[in-house]
């Protein structure tokens, strides 16, 4: 049972990381190849995580900047 929502990135990611692991945990050659796919599969949802929250931010600030500038009448500061 997954923890969030599919339709969430961190369900997706979630639901991914599941599907490697257990591909890895009934592959027959179970021992480095097991690991090699965990630690990859860490490394993308890693960088996934890191890039969504940079874009998450970059986001939230444009729509700040947006929200003041139809504050002020986009006159700015």
């Amino acid at each position: 049972m997954t923890r969030f929502s599919p339709a969430t990135p961190l369900g997706f990611l979630e639901l991914f990381l599941r599907a490697r692991v257990d591909r890895a945990r009934t592959a027959d050659s179970r021992g480095a190849s097991a690991i090699e796919w965990v630690v990859i599969s860490a490394i993308v949802v890693a960088i996934v995580l890191v890039i969504g929250g940079i874009l998450t931010a970059a986001l939230q600030n444009k729509a700040n900047e947006v929200s003041q500038d139809i504050g002020t009448g986009g006159n700015g500061p």
